[in-house]
């Protein structure tokens, strides 16, 4: 008898307003753009791209560039994205290790 495989998406676990955040949370930590833009990607595939363009203000051709591995996309986009996905940047400590708490 044969294994049936179900695909992974992890577009059908992204259904709350915190799981959201904290898979974004996780992929900004990564500090990969790529990575990042993936995120997102999955992130607007599970909420509806057409429905987070039109919350975002832009475009959903617009959408598509900004997560699209050509996409560069300017940081008021960027953050009109972000807040359509109901989250925010925010900063905390150093971002790399051994580097000193108090800018000389």
């Amino acid at each position: 008898m044969a294994i049936k495989i179900k695909p992974y998406d992890v577009a059908e676990y992204l259904d709350s307003r915190e799981m959201v955040a904290e898979y974004l949370k996780a992929a900004f930590e990564t500090n990969d753009a790529a990575l990042i833009k993936c995120a997102m990607g999955d992130v607007a595939r599970a909420q509806g791209i057409t429905e987070m363009a039109k919350e975002a203000g832009i475009a959903r051709r617009t959408l598509y560039n900004v997560i699209s591995d050509e996409g560069d996309p300017r940081l008021s986009t960027f953050l009109g994205v972000l807040d359509a996905f109901g989250v925010s940047l925010s900063t905390a400590g150093p971002a790399k290790a051994g580097q000193p708490d108090e800018i000389p």
